[in-house]
């Protein structure tokens, strides 16, 4: 049959695919037997595109994203929302994970908590859960386009990371870092990717920086182990050869998560930054590696 890059390649509906992936909703408001259904989302958003692609490449689909196994998530949780849900999840999925660093927690004060990526939604499910545990108001600012699992509404702030911020995405980002929530953040947006043999983050944007700043936030830098599949990361490092811009690893990310089961995940917590480091002497940029650097650096001081 072929991989699905070279599938894909071979069909011109192959970036509609990848937009497919990103809108199929994990909601359960319809109670229906089936909370994630390709066919029905291929049907309602191109009946023509369902009417000749071929069945393989949907019965692929199915299976990368894991169809039947989270349906059954959904089914036994659905009905949950915000930590509970996240919890019931990681436990039903079998995640298990180790924490260092958890007296550097401080209970008192408004934090930022900057994160590596690797393994790009598996990774966020947990630090959800374990800051949860510490504290009872948290925010995880999230591409909008995880707004659609319904579950985690509660504890998302939606951010564009294709195009400008719209006026309520940017009100609500700025009363999530004035409230008294702790504020959640990967920096660079997307998950790492394999950059001359090393699995590490893409650049980190500034904003986290900008945004520490103007809210007196101290920046609490935090690691976790973890790699996705080599598959993934040739997959990405093709398709940026061939320069295809869309983030057609994107839909391997659930298939990834199942991978993680019984592997060792380890979450390393710095010690807070305080936001008055973030002077003049450097720029955002700079600042924003230097965070980036301290969040790698933790990973040095435990023998894995």
């Amino acid at each position: 049959m072929g991989t699905l890059p070279q599938i894909f390649m071979r069909n011109r509906y192959f970036s509609y695919i990848c937009q497919l992936a990103k809108k199929t909703s994990l909601t359960v408001e319809d109670h229906t037997d089936y909370y994630i259904d390709v066919d029905k989302v291929i049907a309602n958003k191109n009946p023509r595109l369902k009417k000749f692609l071929p069945k393989f490449i949907i019965s692929y689909l199915k299976r990368i994203v894991h169809q039947d196994e989270i349906n059954g998530v959904l089914r036994r949780h659905g009905h949950k929302q915000g930590l509970e849900f996240v919890n019931s999840a990681l436990k039903d999925l079998g995640i298990t994970y180790r924490v260092y660093g958890v007296e550097n927690l401080k209970l008192e004060g408004r934090y930022l908590f900057a994160s590596n990526h690797p393994l790009g939604g598996l990774d966020g499910l947990i630090m959800m859960s374990e800051m949860g545990r510490h504290y009872d108001n948290i925010k995880f600012v999230v591409n909008d386009l995880l707004m659609n699992v319904k579950q985690l509404e509660p504890l998302f702030i939606p951010v564009n990371k294709f195009g400008r911020q719209s006026t309520d995405y940017a009100a609500k980002i700025e009363a999530a870092y004035a409230s008294d929530a702790q504020v959640l953040y990967f920096p660079a947006g997307l998950c790492s990717r394999k950059v001359k043999g090393e699995i590490v983050d893409l650049e980190w944007h500034k904003n986290f920086i900008q945004k520490a700043v103007k809210h007196q936030r101290d920046v609490v830098p935090v690691f976790f182990s973890g790699r996705n599949s080599e598959f993934f990361y040739n997959l990405s490092n093709f398709r940026s050869k061939l320069g295809i811009k869309a983030n057609l690893e994107f839909i391997y990310l659930v298939d990834e998560m199942f991978r993680q089961k019984s592997k060792k995940i380890d979450i390393i917590i710095g010690e807070p930054i305080p936001f008055q480091t973030f002077d003049k002497s450097r720029t955002l940029n700079e600042w924003a590696l230097f965070v980036r650097n301290k969040s790698y650096e933790l990973a040095e001081e435990l023998d894995f």
